[in-house]
C-alpha cells in the first residue's frame, strides 16, 4: 500500500461554497479511480498546513497512472484557485515496522 499526502493553505478570501463544491466533485472522481482503497482528510488544529488530505492505493503503479491521467493535472490546476503552499508526499510501508500496530482487544 502506498499513502499520498497533499496537504495546502486556502487563500484568504475564497468563495467556500465554490471550494466545497471542488472538493465534492474532486474527491467523487478520485474514489472511482482504478487502485484507489481509501481517502480521508483532516484539519490541521494547530495552523499550517490547514488541510491534508490523504489517499491510500493499492501500490505505487496505481498512484502513478492516476497522477499521469487528466484528473489529477485537472485537480492540482484547479486547487490553485483555492489554496498555496500545496505539497505532495507519497509515503511506503516502514521496512522495520511494515503493518499498523494496534492495542489487544
Amino acid at each position: 500500500m502506498i499513502e499520498s499526502n497533499f496537504s495546502y493553505d486556502l487563500l484568504p478570501n475564497i468563495d467556500m461554497k465554490s471550494y466545497g463544491e471542488w472538493v465534492k466533485k474532486t474527491v467523487a472522481s478520485i474514489a472511482k479511480q482504478p487502485g484507489m482503497v481509501e481517502f480521508h482528510a483532516s484539519r490541521n488544529i494547530l495552523g499550517a498546513p490547514q488541510i491534508r488530505a490523504s489517499t491510500v492505493w493499492q501500490s505505487l503503479e496505481d498512484w502513478s497512472r492516476f497522477a499521469e491521467e487528466n484528473t489529477w493535472q485537472t485537480m492540482q490546476a484547479e486547487l490553485r484557485g483555492f489554496a498555496t503552499n500545496i505539497k505532495v508526499e507519497l509515503w511506503g510501508p516502514s521496512p522495520v515496522l511494515p503493518e499498523p500496530v494496534r492495542p489487544a482487544k
